[in-house]
């Protein structure tokens, strides 16, 4: 991530899981993001970069290191094993 900048996913899973461990770190536990601010810091990460924002977000939640409910955010408790 040079310069703070997500340029590519990686395609192998255990790089894939530290690298998606780092972005959900940017996210405060206990907090609840809207979508438009959640898609606001991912689009920051990945400008300029192959990987998208959507991609990014959909990884994060598929994976257990972040929650979705009604448009809105949050932080979990980590990674969901198996995934």
């Amino acid at each position: 991530m040079p310069e703070g900048r997500l340029l590519r996913l990686p395609g192998k899973f255990a790089k894939r899981a530290l690298l998606l461990e780092h972005v959900a770190d940017r996210f405060e536990p206990g907090r609840y993001y809207p979508e438009g601010e959640m898609d606001a810091i991912l689009v920051a990460l990945t400008e300029g970069g192959e990987a998208d924002h959507v991609t990014l977000r959909r990884y994060l939640v598929d994976h257990g290191l972040l929650a979705r409910e009604d448009g809105v955010y949050w932080r979990t408790g980590g990674w969901v094993a198996g995934t």
